[in-house]
Parts: structure tokens; C-alpha cells; sequence
């Protein structure tokens, strides 16, 4: 038998190991670990190898097999030969906090913990953090060892194996090149063990989060990571998952593109002299897919907000012309898209590209501030890396009124660009300065540790229809999968509405297009198309995109499908919403109870697909009937969306 558990008393010396086999009942001398509730366990196991192994169960039903764990140092090995020497008592730990971006505005949750001190044959100490609550369930590698010299990760064996008949929702990691990796590949709909198939670059792994069907489909999991910061890399899942068993990889060596003095000698590897702790390894665990929607266990894990004053942080909307205009990068543009935040009550307007050749930079800056809107200005990543020409640049910014900076083209997941984020986030929180991030990793829970951080990109979005052949087909589909994995992971730019048709024209219905932005969540949203497509809107589309929030109080999942369909209960203050949107090419029928969802309001307007369904709509207001449900059927790649009145 491989795996083997007995009383913690116990010591055999056999072979020259030492094996210490342990009771897993979850009191404090055991190696499992189970939330307050009761719902989720993480159990350790150690093999006669000396090897480390756990599990996942959520009321005793496996989520994640038998896995590996351990790491594989240039000095030493912490993969065999392993004993334990101490297990912590188990503690309860609050996480009771704010978000200025999230489903809902106010986080509190309650967790179990515990820590199991390891020694591998040389004597040297590896602890593994454990964390379990209602939401999931995490672990973390720590070394506590004080040492002077630097010690670095050669392979990392963590695994996560999921069980043969399980469905999965996974996103290739596109190999290096001067655009990639970004995280802007579909997510495709796979089995466990599959081979990347038709990516759209060449691509050497699996990007986290991974979201998976398991348990007979009865349950959802999400694997993701938490609280990296540049102590480590970014990390994915290797290719090669042969029987479902998923294990961490680090970047590649030539993720370097963008990167100034790395030579092709520099390791990828995570480094750190000790004592260094690791990032967070996450598994979410839902009974449904709404359940991993609206987890907060990714920002639960991050360190706690390093702003002090957080009341200049504002979300909100911002204009946009690099959609519309993409090579148009003069004064009168820029002004025209200040114009338009101002007709619209937008907060901010986002100059783009080439915004610094601009007739006048500083003729477009105060033109925004004379008239109310907060400028935002876009930035390339190389010069972001050197940490003094990185603060000057942004006091720079701050001192001609910037608020906020759009910075593109990171392209890695090495630990110097974790390194460079986290002094990004640093710097301009100091000069009062928001970050957005383009051509990046996902985020990790940074949005919590630092609130100035207010979204990034990481997505496939609306860009595409200028670039990517088989986006409009797949368009719809990976609107309803993105919810649950991507933007789990933190706030996304996904640049929304851009009615207009492009290269590859759009087969979204306009009412889809309208609503994603109320699906998804970003601090700013970026509001794609030209400035005579939003004014030809009618009336009560206007008044939508003028009230829409950036960040929501509450959120409920009604309808939580990936693939398929989602539909979201979402209030913000006096607002109150449902929205729908259909990821499939045939009609959905939906039923909902609205007295459920509507307060004290008499009535509610929808806004659906007009005569026209890909650039029209139709917006009607209905009494609610408090004895009926009421029911629709969302048009084939369409949507709605139900603002709760009073008439």
C-alpha cells in the first residue's frame, strides 16, 4: 500500500527512513484539516518514501485526488525523505475586509488553519501552511530557516489530479514571444488529460485559474493561485497532465522580451535568500458554478490592504478612442472622448497609445481637468522595471494631474515581472495614481493588498473582432466562461460594447454586448466605440451606461451554466438589476421569481434585442406580478437586462 496513515505516536526506523504515520480524525495532531463548517477537508499523507501527498474532500466526496507535493531546491531536495516534526494546533482565523472592486462590497469569512513542519534527510525544515473554509481550501510552502544565501526552486511537483470522467474549462499558456504570454487565448472545454488543440499561438502548458466539473458533476473546483508577489514567479500548469494529474511549471526561460538585462543565462526559477514564504495554492470548491463565481477565497488568502486611506480610490467609467481610432492619436480625438465622458457623466477618459505625441500632452491633460474627467494615460512596461526612473515617471504623471496609468506589454510570468508589479502598485499608490494592466498575468488577489489596483486585462476581449478569425464564433461561449475563472481571479478590462462591425464582424446580439460589462467585473470599465455610436443610442440605453456601477454591494447568481448561460441578480446602492446573456447559438428559455429580486420596487424595464437584434433594442417596463413567475426566452447569442422601478 502506497499511502499510509497511523497514530502520530508511533516512529519506525526501517531502511533507513524514518516514517511517522499519522491518525487523520482532524484534531490537532492530525494531518487533516476541516473548515469550521464542516464542508471542506485537506488531508496530508506521507508515503514510506518519505513523500508528501493530500487530498481534497467536500463532505467526504473526493474533489481532488491523491497529489504530490514537495519542491526540489538547488541545495536541497524537500520531495523524499521527508519525517515531520511538529503539527501546529489547529487555529481559527477571520478575514473581515472591503474590496473597491468585487461581486459584493463586503467580505467576511471565517477559516481554519494549521501548519506541518517537515525535515528532509539533511535536516533541513520545510513547513506547509493549510487553510480551509467554507469557499475552499489552500496550501503553502514555507522555509523558516534563517539563511544568508540565496536558495532557488528547481522544480516545483505540486499536482492537482482530477478524476478521468471530470469536464474542465481550460486556457492554454501561450509560449514566449514579444506579445505572449497574456493571457489571451480561449479557454476551451477539455477532459482531464487532454493535449492542447488549436490554441491561438504555439503554447506550452496550461494558464491557472482551471476550472473543473468533478464528482460525477455534482461539484465545481477552480485551481488558482493567491498573494504571489516578487518573492516568486507566476506560475501554470504543464502541458503534460497525462491520467489528470495537473502540476505546476514555472515560466519559461525566454519570457524576457520585454524585460531590460536579462540575459538568456538567467534562470526563470523562483529565488529568495530565507526565510521565504510562497505563494498560496488555491482550490475553490462549489456544489454549482455560481458558487466559484462569486468566491472571495483568491483575495481572502492576499495580504491585507497596504493603503492606509483608500477615499481617493474611486471605480467608475472611462472613455476610450483607441477602438474607434486606433491610429489616430491627435488632440481633437483625445478632446472629442473627453467630450463624450462628459455627456455620459463618466468619471475618467483613457488616453492610449501614442497619447504623448499627441498635438499637446499637456494640452489634452488639462482640457480633461478643466472639464471634470480624470485623465488616464497609457504606458509601456520597459520602462517601468528600473525602480527610480519608475518613481520619477509616475510623480511626473501625478504632477500634471494623471490619475491613473494604463500599462501594456508585460508578457511574463517570471518573478522579476512580479517584482516589477508589486513596486508598480507601490509607487503609484504614493502619488495617489490608479494602475490598470494590459498584456499581463492574471491577478492574484493584488486588488485587496493594493485598492489602487482597479483592473487588467488577461482576456480575450473585444479586440479581437480586429484580430482573431474565430473570435465572433466563440465570443458568446467565452462570455459565460470567463465569469468563473478569469474574473475569479480579480477585476477585468474586458473593454465592453463596440457595436460597431469590424474585420471579423460580431454575431453577439447588441443586447449581449450591452450587458457584459455587467457581468464582469473591473474597477473602470473601458467603454469601447465611437463617440457617434453611443450618442445614437436611445434614451433609456443612455441613461443605463450613465447609472451603470463599476462595483456592486450585493451579487447572487440565478443561472450559472458555463458555456452556456449566466444570468446575475447585481445592486449597488439604489440600483437593482438582473442580467442575462446566452453563450449559445439557439434561443434559452429562462423562469425567475422577480419578487425574489425586487425589493420594494412596483415594476421592472428590460432592455432586449430590437427589430434589428445586432444593433438594436427594445426596451419595455411591466408591473411586477407577485403571483407568476415570469419568463423569457434570451434570443441565440443575445441577452437582457432588467433594471428594477418604481412607476
Amino acid at each position: 500500500m502506497k499511502y499510509m496513515f497511523v497514530n502520530v505516536r508511533m516512529f519506525l526506523v526501517a531502511l533507513g527512513f524514518c516514517f511517522l504515520f499519522v491518525d487523520c480524525t482532524g484534531d490537532d495532531k492530525s494531518l487533516s484539516l476541516t473548515s469550521k463548517d464542516g464542508l471542506n477537508t485537506i488531508e496530508l499523507s506521507l508515503n514510506e518514501n518519505g513523500e508528501i501527498y493530500y487530498q481534497v474532500k467536500r463532505r467526504d466526496s473526493v474533489m481532488i485526488r491523491t497529489s504530490p507535493l514537495g519542491l526540489k531546491c538547488d541545495d536541497q531536495d524537500f520531495t523524499q525523505g521527508l519525517s515531520i516534526t511538529k503539527i501546529s494546533p489547529v487555529q481559527e482565523k477571520r478575514e473581515k475586509y472591503q474590496l473597491k472592486v468585487s461581486n459584493k462590497k463586503e467580505i467576511d469569512q471565517l477559516f481554519t488553519t494549521k501548519s506541518v513542519t517537515f525535515k528532509n534527510n539533511a535536516g533541513a525544515l520545510m513547513i506547509v501552511d493549510l487553510i480551509s473554509g467554507e469557499e475552499g481550501v489552500a496550501f503553502r510552502y514555507r522555509f523558516p530557516e534563517e539563511q544568508s544565501n540565496v536558495r532557488t526552486i528547481e522544480e516545483e511537483i505540486t499536482g492537482f489530479q482530477i478524476e478521468k470522467n471530470a469536464k474542465g474549462w481550460l486556457q492554454p499558456y501561450n509560449a514566449a514571444t514579444y506579445v505572449t504570454p497574456g493571457y489571451e487565448d480561449f479557454y476551451f472545454k477539455v477532459g482531464p488529460g487532454d493535449t492542447i488543440s488549436n490554441p491561438r499561438n504555439p503554447s506550452v502548458g496550461w494558464c491557472m485559474p482551471a476550472l473543473f466539473n468533478v464528482n460525477d458533476k455534482k461539484n465545481w473546483i477552480l485551481i488558482a493561485e493567491a498573494g504571489t508577489d516578487g518573492s516568486y514567479a507566476g506560475c501554470h500548469l504543464r502541458p503534460d497532465s497525462e491520467g489528470g494529474l495537473y502540476k505546476v511549471a514555472f515560466p519559461k526561460k525566454d519570457e524576457k522580451f520585454q524585460l531590460p538585462k536579462i540575459g538568456d543565462e538567467t534562470s526563470p526559477n523562483p529565488k529568495s535568500n530565507l526565510p521565504w514564504t510562497m505563494p498560496w495554492r488555491v482550490i475553490i470548491i462549489g456544489d454549482q458554478a455560481g458558487d466559484i463565481l462569486l468566491s472571495s477565497l483568491i483575495t481572502d488568502l492576499a495580504p491585507a490592504s497596504k493603503i492606509e486611506d483608500v477615499s481617493w480610490i474611486e471605480p467608475g467609467k472611462a472613455s476610450w478612442s483607441w477602438w474607434s481610432e486606433p491610429d489616430d492619436m491627435s488632440a481633437r480625438i483625445y478632446n472629442k472622448f473627453t467630450d463624450l465622458a462628459v455627456s455620459f457623466g463618466w468619471e475618467y477618459t483613457l488616453f492610449d497609445a501614442g497619447w504623448e505625441k499627441a498635438d499637446s500632452a499637456a494640452h489634452i491633460i488639462d482640457t480633461a481637468l478643466s472639464k471634470g474627467i480624470k485623465p488616464l494615460v497609457w504606458g509601456f512596461s520597459g520602462d517601468y522595471f528600473e525602480p527610480e526612473e519608475r518613481k520619477t515617471r509616475l510623480k511626473r504623471f501625478a504632477k500634471m494631474g494623471i490619475k491613473g496609468v494604463k500599462i501594456d506589454f508585460w508578457c511574463s510570468d517570471r518573478q522579476e515581472v512580479m517584482g516589477a508589479l508589486e513596486g508598480v502598485f507601490e509607487d503609484a499608490a504614493n502619488e495617489h495614481l490608479l494602475v490598470n494592466l494590459h498584456g499581463v498575468t492574471v491577478p492574484r488577489g493584488w486588488h485587496r493588498t493594493w485598492p489602487n489596483f482597479l483592473t487588467a486585462e488577461a482576456v480575450l476581449g473585444l479586440e479581437s473582432y480586429f484580430y482573431e478569425e474565430r473570435y465572433p464564433e466563440k465570443a458568446a461561449e467565452q462570455n459565460t466562461v470567463l465569469p468563473f475563472t478569469r474574473n475569479v481571479a480579480g477585476p477585468t478590462d474586458y473593454t465592453a460594447i463596440a457595436l460597431t462591425i469590424r474585420k471579423f464582424p460580431r454575431v453577439n446580439t447588441a443586447v449581449h454586448e450591452l450587458a457584459t460589462p455587467m457581468i464582469y467585473t473591473s474597477g473602470i470599465i473601458h467603454f469601447a466605440d465611437s463617440r457617434e455610436l453611443f450618442e445614437s443610442l436611445p434614451n433609456d440605453v443612455k441613461t443605463l451606461l450613465k447609472e451603470m456601477p463599476a462595483t456592486w454591494d450585493k451579487s447572487e447568481g440565478i443561472i450559472c451554466e458555463p458555456g452556456e448561460a449566466i444570468v446575475l441578480s447585481r445592486q449597488k446602492d439604489s440600483l437593482s438589476y438582473i442580467v442575462g446573456i446566452n453563450g449559445a447559438n439557439k434561443q434559452m428559455p429562462v423562469k425567475l421569481n422577480l419578487k425574489k429580486y425586487c425589493g420594494d420596487y412596483s415594476h421592472f424595464k428590460i432592455i432586449t434585442e430590437g427589430e434589428d437584434p445586432l444593433m438594436e433594442f427594445t426596451t419595455k417596463t411591466y408591473p411586477i406580478d407577485v403571483d407568476s413567475d415570469w419568463s423569457y426566452s434570451m434570443a441565440p447569442k443575445g441577452g437582457f437586462i432588467i433594471q428594477f422601478v418604481n412607476d
